[in-house]
């Protein structure tokens, strides 16, 4: 497994993003992720924790479809636990991920398109960010692969360059070891032709639960509390299911470049943007609409 030890004196500012390595691009390039060791601080983690706590303890629960604030619930009709989509809008805790040192500039390099028009609007965009809280008996199924040839997850190298569609920034929030239900990957089955030979009987369906155990090839990711996985969105992966008692939390970041749009039909508030920092409200929005003024047609 591929693992990165953090700056943790570039950490401890939260202002200098930790850069790219030569072991980074090789082992990205090899296995199509990365794990990043103690990226967030143990102080970050309890407020994120915090805010969790708040809308888990409500009562009655959240259902699929009901917003809490500018935080909406979500499901994909199977028993993945339960999604928190823009998360970012649940709070300051959550905003400083957007644009988080431990994988900003990593990310940049991965997706790419520096000097291209990809760089249009700025570097980076955030199509979806989530939250996911799952229990006993929940798991997410296989998916995705470098057979699909999907153009928004793709993973390509090309002129010397990193130009990926999609990279997630996967966080655990508190320990994910065996029996905890982690996220699974089959390493470097993002540059696969073939369809996983196991897709059939552990691929995601709605109403069912799928896992990834016992898919050959796949690992499973154990993560400390702090830890995160980088890795492309073209990788087969899922989750183990979890057999333990008590829950497993995660957010999931995922950045692609800056002419994208949301995967779900999502906006960020103009109360989340008025607050932003620049570097972040470029990431969450890069193109604003245009003002119509001055406008010589009226009503």
């Amino acid at each position: 497994m591929a693992e990165v030890d953090s700056n943790k004196a570039a950490l401890a500012t939260e202002k200098v993003d930790v850069p790219v390595t030569q072991h980074d691009e090789y082992f990205f390039d090899l296995n199509g992720f990365l794990i990043l060791k103690g990226v967030i601080s143990a102080d970050h983690l309890k407020e994120l924790n915090a805010v969790l706590d708040t809308i888990t303890a409500l009562d009655p629960p959240l259902a699929p479809g009901e917003w809490y604030g500018g935080v909406h619930t979500h499901s994909y009709g199977g028993a993945e636990g339960v999604n928190l989509q823009q998360i970012y809008e649940a709070g300051e805790p959550f905003e400083r991920l957007i644009d988080h040192p431990g994988w900003f500039a990593k990310v940049k390099h991965f997706v790419g398109g520096e000097r291209t028009f990809d760089w249009h609007h700025g570097p980076l965009f955030i199509d979806e960010n989530f939250a996911n809280v799952r229990g006993p008996g929940e798991a997410i199924g296989l998916h995705s692969g470098g057979a699909e040839g999907c153009k928004r997850t793709q993973y390509r190298y090309r002129n010397g360059a990193f130009q990926c569609g999609q990279i997630n920034i996967l966080m655990a929030l508190n320990d994910i070891g065996p029996g905890d239900g982690a996220t699974m990957v089959v390493p470097a089955s993002h540059k696969s032709n073939f369809i996983h030979p196991d897709a059939g009987k552990a691929g995601m369906r709605p109403g069912e639960v799928r896992s990834v155990d016992g898919v050959e090839g796949a690992i499973e990711v154990h993560l400390k509390a702090g830890d995160a996985i980088l890795f492309v969105d073209a990788i087969c992966h899922g989750s183990s299911k979890r057999v333990n008692e008590g829950e497993r939390r995660i957010s999931v970041y995922r950045y692609g470049p800056s002419w994208g749009n949301f995967r779900h039909p999502y906006q960020a508030s103009d109360a989340l943007l008025d607050r932003l920092t620049p570097r972040r409200r470029a990431t969450v929005c890069p193109q604003r609409p245009l003002a119509r003024t001055p406008n010589r047609l009226t009503d």
